[in-house]
């Protein structure tokens, strides 16, 4: 058995709780996760919650800041096969399934449980920033090459399309049956043209 140094057992403990964090986050949601069972679940104390997060809303950054840069780069190349309008409309309206609408719960769970936090508001806000700056840079690459010409600022579009996923994803919890994705998609044919 080949024994791992310090530093890698810092790694691979925190690689075990993202993943921890991340299933009982799921699993359970945000409000309902509780750092013990997070810690439990990866074999581990709550003390290494804290020790390598800070606590549950640390954990939470820590897994998004993660999933980011698989988000992007699953949409980066998704958007290097597009071809036209229709290729980017089903990208853009294409996460859907049980496991993204929980995931979008969760994340709703978190935003209204940290609004009162400014701190880990902040933190949330910045977070979101960054990434969205970075799917604007590359919807106006991809956008540009295929000559399609947003209905508003890119920018705006962005925070329109996360809000309305957010929004949509829930609708879709509660309300069995709806379609979702229907409504994406037409707000996607509205928003984006031919130049």
């Amino acid at each position: 058995m080949v024994r791992l140094t310090r530093a890698e057992q810092q790694v691979r403990t925190h690689e075990h709780l993202l993943r921890a964090g991340q299933e009982v986050f799921l699993r359970r949601g945000f409000l309902g996760a509780t750092v013990e069972e997070i810690a439990a679940e990866a074999g581990y104390t709550r003390g290494a919650v804290y020790k390598h997060f800070g606590g549950k809303e640390g954990l939470w950054l820590a897994i998004v800041e993660a999933d980011a840069g698989t988000h992007l780069q699953g949409l980066r190349g998704a958007l290097d096969q597009a071809t036209c309008r229709d290729d980017v409309i089903a990208i853009l309206s294409g996460v859907t399934g049980e496991e993204a609408a929980k995931w979008t719960t969760v994340a709703a769970e978190v935003l209204a449980a940290t609004a009162q936090q400014p701190e880990i508001a902040a933190q949330i806000a910045a977070l979101q920033q960054c990434h969205d700056d970075q799917v604007v840079a590359l919807l106006a690459e991809h956008l540009r090459r295929l000559g399609l010409e947003p209905a508003m600022p890119l920018p705006q579009l962005v925070v329109l399309l996360g809000a309305l996923g957010i929004g949509l994803a829930l609708r879709q919890v509660v309300v069995e049956g709806s379609d979702s994705r229907a409504v994406l998609v037409h707000v996607l044919e509205a928003m984006l043209s031919a130049a």
